[in-house]
This record gives C-alpha cells, structure tokens and sequence, in this order.
C-alpha cells in the first residue's frame, strides 16, 4: 500500500533524468489530496536544486501530483511570470513516502500575460534521441502535452483559478502553525 505524509510535513519532491540521473529536487510541504490528486506547497525562500543550479522559490507554489504519472501541475504566485508549469513526465510516482519522478523535458507553461504554449520541444527532440526514449512513451507524452494546452487554454479544473486558491490557502494555514500543532 502506497501512503503519504500526513498533511503539514516537509519532505523533498526528487526528480530524475531518464538515465536515472539527478535533475530537481524541491524542499515541499504536503497539503493532502482531492479528486485530482495529491497536492504539495512551496513557500518563497525554499529550495529547489539540481545539480549546477541552487534556486529559491520567488514565490509560493502549489503542485498536483496526479495518479497518471505522465505530468506534474504547478501553479505559481506573483511575481513568478510562468503561472502555470506543467512538467510533462513519465513513472510519476511515491516511493517511501516521497514524490519522485522522470523529467521528459516537454513542458506546457502559461505566463502572464498570454496564452499556453508547450516549451522545450528542442530539448525533446534532442533527448528522445541521446536517452532512446521508446516510441510508444514518446507518442502518449506528446498527445499528453496537446491536450494539457488545451485544458489550460479553456481553464478546466484543476487548471482554473479556484481549485488552486484553496490549495494555497492550505499552504498558508499548514504553514502558519506553531510547530506541533495538529494540522488535519
């Protein structure tokens, strides 16, 4: 049986290459689930890093790790420009506890302002061929991108405004505990 951490714990979200190198891993708080999936937070100030590059978040963020396992959602507050970053990804995943992942490099990303785009397609192109990406994942990840723009574009949830303000409310009301005190 696969758990998860109790709403209100830190943990880091660790994601990989397809050759099973490191890539990013962000310092995360888990804010629970709902229909979509599981969500976690980031407060500005926390940590992502991977290798040649450490970064503090700008602002806060909320990410859905849903149970397909081909994409990570993450909604970010000003002044962060991309508002929505999408990670298209393959074996999305909790093992012991925490989120883990391979990067597929294809991103779908909506700045402020504008309109959704898929980012990265170079970065693709070059990685299916240097990591021997199979044909079939390369295939269901690309139809997996088309129709993430699209849910964006037409801002169905959980893309839409509100499912993400609850989540960050969540944020703020785990975060903004005394240390110790009951967070369900």
């Amino acid at each position: 049986m696969i758990t998860r951490p109790a709403p209100g714990t830190r943990f880091p979200f660790r994601w990989r290459k397809w050759d099973g190198s490191p890539h990013w891993e962000h310092e995360c708080v888990m804010l629970g689930s709902d229909e979509w999936g599981d969500w976690v937070g980031q407060l500005a100030g926390w940590r992502s890093v991977r290798p040649g590059r450490d970064l503090l978040a700008r602002a806060a963020n909320v990410s859905l790790i849903p149970p397909s396992g081909t994409w990570c959602y993450t909604r970010n507050l000003a002044p962060t420009s991309a508002r929505i970053y999408i990670d298209i990804a393959w074996d999305l995943r909790w093992e012991n506890d925490l989120p883990t992942g391979i990067d597929m490099d294809l991103d779908v990303v909506r700045r402020d302002p504008g309109q959704p785009y898929i980012e990265d397609r170079d970065e693709w192109d070059e990685h299916r061929v240097h990591y021997g990406y199979p044909p079939h994942i390369v295939t269901e990840l690309e139809s997996v991108a088309i129709d993430l723009e699209r849910r964006v574009r037409a801002q169905e949830a959980p893309f839409d405004d509100a499912t993400a303000a609850h989540w960050f409310t969540r944020l703020d009301d785990l975060t903004s505990r005394p240390s110790g005190e009951d967070t369900r």
